[in-house]
């Protein structure tokens, strides 16, 4: 692998929790960068990173995507990403963070991703809740999948 030039350092990515990307404080707009920002981003054991010759970590606020549309297409759940991807969604892994704000697993599981206010109301609509016990569930193939806390 070369050597980058002295004067070279690393870039300082960031992903705020509405998804967005950003440069040293700069917000990375162009659709393309985003594309293979967002294509190329790798999580391990010591976190978000993006690998080129030298491992260039990405701090992440929350989560690195965002649900900005939830619906169900026969017995399956389907999200719109801010990536633009239509993702399948496991309903088993849809939980509730802090304040109540639904994430699910997206990308095959690999990553993370919160629901926007949006989607969030649309999950809500597509819940069953009971008032008496103040619990909600998503009911798909015959299952039932409980909106709870994670522990």
């Amino acid at each position: 692998m070369a050597t980058p030039p002295p004067d070279w350092k690393l870039p300082d990515l960031r992903i705020d929790r509405d998804g967005d990307w950003y440069d040293e404080d700069i917000q990375v707009t162009h659709p393309g960068v985003l594309a293979n920002l967002r294509t190329n981003l790798r999580k391990d054991a010591d976190g978000y990173f993006i690998q080129t010759r030298v491992r260039i970590p990405v701090k992440v606020d929350d989560a690195p995507f965002v649900v900005t549309r939830i619906e169900r297409r026969g017995e399956m759940l389907h999200a719109i990403l801010n990536d633009g991807s239509d993702e399948r969604v496991d309903p088993a892994t849809v939980r509730l963070g802090r304040a109540d704000v639904p994430y699910c697993g997206v990308k095959g599981g690999a990553f993370e991703a919160r629901f926007s206010r949006a989607a969030t109301f649309q999950l809500l609509a597509l819940a069953e809740y009971d008032e008496a016990s103040g619990r909600g569930a998503l009911r798909l193939g015959g299952r039932e999948y409980p909106l709870a806390r994670a522990s």
